[in-house]
């Protein structure tokens, strides 16, 4: 497997990222629980995989999902060599404050649930939670997380959020690392275009999450009627029906059209998939190593370029 530097940092990571949102069960949005012991499997199982990169955050399954990455890193003894593991700072649960006590705290929160001495990379999660003036104003969570990178308690910065122009904004001021977008660079939607380029000219590394949609391109758009968790127009469904009628016509699954449209575009350091049983592991890994026809691109693509005005929105 391939190796990316993660933009200018000295970290090099998988082309895929295990998404551990799931693994601290969260049944209300994925429609299932994960007990522990399938958590800390899972988690084991990547130890041993091609994959070296893992993204958490304080806020998973209220922690949880930060408490069973530790377990497996304690049962396994170690975490390997080379492996980044990636959380976020969030707000006190129920609450709004995004101040820079609560982001110090969310650090120290993650360090203990982890079992980490130093956190190799911090994600602003979500800042739309607050106005941009906010995140950067003195005593805000921007100048916390610098703080604790200057002090050697957290390595790399991030951002991690939805609205794009928030995102360029953040990274107007030249302190991040990495930035995930999710939901906006799929088969269905390139929203997050502009932030592609401007992470590429910045040496920024761009996360890509969510390349499936929240389910519609892996079940397809008759079993998943929705694009991330809400409905879209029946032009967007008659359009991904359209490329799984392709993808059959090749042979190939729709969900590896759609993680592979992440994969290879060079713009993305790494796509972040959700893993939530041990044996998620090896069925990414074959979905990454799938031979795709260039033919089917060539068909696939300009159905996908819909997506750079968003999903379509009429009523049709």
């Amino acid at each position: 497997m391939s190796y990316r530097q993660l933009g200018t940092t000295p970290l090099s990571v998988s082309p895929i990222c295990v998404g551990t949102s799931a693994l601290g069960s969260f049944p209300a949005q994925y429609g299932y629980e994960v007990d522990t012991e399938t958590a800390v499997a899972t988690i084991k199982t990547v130890f041993e995989s091609p994959f070296n990169f893992i993204d958490t955050s304080n806020e998973y399954g209220g922690g949880d999902s930060e408490r069973r990455i530790g377990q497996a890193i304690r049962e396994h003894g170690f975490v390997p060599e080379g492996f980044v593991i990636a959380t976020k700072v969030d707000p006190l649960p129920g609450s709004s404050d995004f101040s820079g006590d609560r982001v110090r705290r969310s650090v120290e929160e993650s360090l203990e649930r982890l079992g980490l001495d130093v956190l190799p990379l911090v994600y602003l999660h979500d800042p739309e939670k607050i106005t941009f003036e906010e995140g950067v104003a003195a005593g805000g969570p921007l100048e916390a997380l610098i703080e604790l990178r200057d002090q050697g308690v957290i390595t790399h910065l991030g951002v991690a959020g939805g609205p794009i122009d928030l995102e360029l904004q953040y990274l107007a001021t030249e302190v991040f690392d990495a930035v995930i977008s999710h939901n906006r660079f799929t088969l269905v939607e390139q929203t997050a275009e502009p932030l592609l380029d401007d992470a590429q000219a910045r040496g920024v590394a761009f996360i890509n999450a969510a390349p499936f949609g929240g389910g519609m391109l892996v079940r397809g758009p008759k079993a998943v009627p929705t694009y991330c968790y809400a409905p879209v127009s029946p032009a967007a469904l008659r359009r991904v029906e359209a490329m799984e009628r392709l993808c059959a016509d090749f042979g190939v699954p729709l969900a590896a059209a759609a993680l592979q449209f992440s994969t290879r575009d060079p713009r993305v350091t790494s796509t972040i998939v959700g893993m939530s049983e041990p044996r998620r592991v090896a069925q990414t890994i074959e979905l990454l190593e799938l031979a795709i026809p260039d033919e089917l691109w060539d068909a696939l693509l300009p159905l996908a370029r819909v997506g750079r005005a968003g999903i379509e929105k009429d009523a049709a």
